[in-house]
């Protein structure tokens, strides 16, 4: 692949702790692993791609997914941003960002900020990645459509077009990572039986490109 492929540390959450998944992350052949930020990169058996710090941001170099929509919650998320500019933001369906539209807003509000785009989670809300690749220090990778931020790679109702994401990468001058992330939340709506194998199953298409 063009770009170091490796994987969100939650794929792996029936492993136990971040050591444990960093080495079936290691043994499924993705080059790094994306862990909640402050794990010790000496107990893992895969270098950190892109930390995760939640809810709120940190002012270091890490991704956060927007707050949920609700009363406040964008002015919360300016102020959080403006305070650790060097944060990416993670827009996604739920969020009170949620939309190419929302992201131009938000990136006048803080002006330079960087995102996290994930392929399955724009697909959710029925947008393209293609249109925020440009704004990209990392990208999440996984098959998704309109109402649903996960599918199987194999799901003919999947949108996201990974040649074409790839073709834009290339074009942009892409220099960051590749993670693929699926998870099992069913707390969240997000259940999911066997996160491991769908992205192992991904990972097989993708390196193919």
């Amino acid at each position: 692949m063009r770009w170091p492929l490796g994987v969100v540390d939650i794929v792996y959450a029936r492993r136990g702790d971040v050591p444990a998944r960093s080495q079936a992350a290691a043994a499924d052949g993705y080059a790094h692993i994306d862990p909640v930020l402050g794990t010790d990169a000496g107990a893992l058996a895969l270098p950190i791609g892109c930390p995760t710090a939640f809810p709120k941001p940190r002012a270091t170099w890490c991704a956060t997914p927007a707050p949920s929509a609700g009363d406040g919650m964008w002015d919360r998320a300016v102020r959080w941003w403006r305070a650790a500019p060097e944060a990416l933001l993670e827009p996604w369906a739920g969020a009170v960002v949620n939309s190419i539209e929302t992201v131009r807003a938000f990136r006048e509000a803080v002006p330079g900020v960087r995102l996290l785009v994930d392929t399955g989670h724009v697909a959710d809300w029925g947008g393209d990645p293609l249109e925020l690749l440009e704004y990209a220090d990392h990208v999440q990778v996984r098959q998704g459509r309109a109402g649903h931020t996960q599918v199987h790679v194999d799901d003919p109702a999947g949108v996201v077009d990974f040649a074409a994401v790839f073709r834009r990468l290339d074009q942009l001058g892409y220099s960051g990572r590749l993670s693929v992330e699926y998870f099992d939340l069913p707390e969240m709506g997000w259940a999911l039986a066997d996160p491991e194998q769908w992205g192992r199953d991904l990972a097989r298409v993708l390196r193919t490109l």
